[in-house]
């Protein structure tokens, strides 16, 4: 990374931290985007270059989360693929667990927030089709590529989905760890109940 989206990321990040500064303080609906800019001593301008819309601003951890573990995947080298989707949910919810208040502020703030819950699922939809595709590109010599790499995408995507709801609901004190090997002892074990079992 050259100096230039060194300090573009420094902007960025410092932005989204006071943004959740003032959310936190002064709530989402009383913050403008001035305040923000102010906070971070940028123009409006600028503020906007980064993050076309409040809601942006929110979800931007989340977002960060999940594509840095989409990064760290399409850079491992060959492996077998549950290894791999093992390591993609382990990083998602590292990351998230590096900022716990900022992930139960998301949580709270898309509560009441229909705008800000459609951002978040938005980026879950991409992140999704991401993930989709590079796990497309693992299976070589399945029939049916394209539907398993979407169920096995769909199975990541609720593991962590799930994890975190349930880790927000404890108010940050259940082991987000220890709920995604359970989570994932269900699924591998097929102690989960789903359409089509006998």
């Amino acid at each position: 990374m050259g100096i230039r989206e060194l300090k573009m990321a420094r902007t960025r990040r410092l932005i989204s931290d006071k943004a959740f500064e003032l959310f936190t303080c002064n709530g989402y609906h009383r913050t403008t985007i001035e305040q923000i800019a102010a906070a971070a001593e940028v123009g409006p301008r600028t503020l906007y270059r980064y993050f076309p819309t409040k809601e942006t601003l929110v979800v931007e951890f989340v977002q960060t989360s999940l594509f840095d573990a989409l990064e760290d995947l399409r850079a491992r080298p060959p492996a077998p693929l549950p290894v791999v989707l093992t390591a993609v949910i382990g990083k998602v919810l590292d990351v998230m667990a590096t900022d716990p208040a900022r992930v139960l502020a998301v949580y709270e703030i898309c509560g009441p927030n229909a705008s800000v819950r459609a951002q978040l699922a938005d980026v879950l939809w991409s992140w999704r089709d991401e993930l989709v595709a590079e796990i497309a590109t693992r299976l070589d010599d399945c029939p049916s590529r394209v539907l398993t790499a979407r169920l096995t995408a769909a199975v990541v995507v609720d593991v962590i989905e799930t994890v975190v709801r349930i880790w927000v609901d404890s108010g940050g004190t259940a082991d987000m760890g220890a709920l995604a090997e359970e989570a994932m002892s269900l699924v591998r074990e097929g102690k989960l109940p789903v359409p089509g079992q006998a």
